[in-house]
């Protein structure tokens, strides 16, 4: 896992819509909650997902965004987001060539790592948590996030 006071490595992805995003135009707007799991439609990842979609609208307007890495490919992203309606960005990674620049593939390889990231606009990670079976720790990562964003 990457550490706090680090920069954070650039990277352009496609997202669910099969769209090219990259970290700086996901930064041009302020400071991003960037998030790494390991699948769609697992049923921790659906629950930190949905975690992260019910706080959405006060992520807004802490002035933060927010992007969830995976391996899968857009089609899936595009029916998980569907799905469970979520208001975020969802980006593939099925090289593992990001997940594994950010420190996050799994043991052996095998899998991703759930960790959370909290980047500023300048690319400095500005914080980060890994919790791979305590979900709720993501959830109050952010929380945490969106009151020093509102302060």
């Amino acid at each position: 896992m990457l550490q706090p006071g680090q920069q954070a490595p650039d990277f352009v992805l496609k997202d669910e819509n099969d769209n090219e995003v990259s970290l700086s135009s996901l930064l041009a707007d302020g400071s991003l909650i960037l998030y790494f799991y390991p699948a769609d439609f697992t049923p921790g990842c659906t629950r930190e997902a949905c975690a992260i979609r019910d706080i959405h609208k006060d992520i807004q307007a802490a002035g933060l965004r927010v992007a969830g890495v995976s391996p899968q490919d857009a089609e899936s992203h595009a029916r998980f987001r569907d799905k469970h309606q979520l208001p975020f960005t969802l980006l593939c990674d099925p090289d593992k060539q990001v997940i594994r620049q950010y420190d996050v593939d799994g043991p052996f390889g095998v899998g991703v790592r759930r960790v959370t990231y909290l980047i500023e606009p300048g690319g400095n990670i500005a914080d980060a948590v890994q919790a791979d079976l305590r979900i709720g720790r993501h959830r109050e990562f952010i929380d945490k996030a969106v009151k020093l964003g509102k302060a």
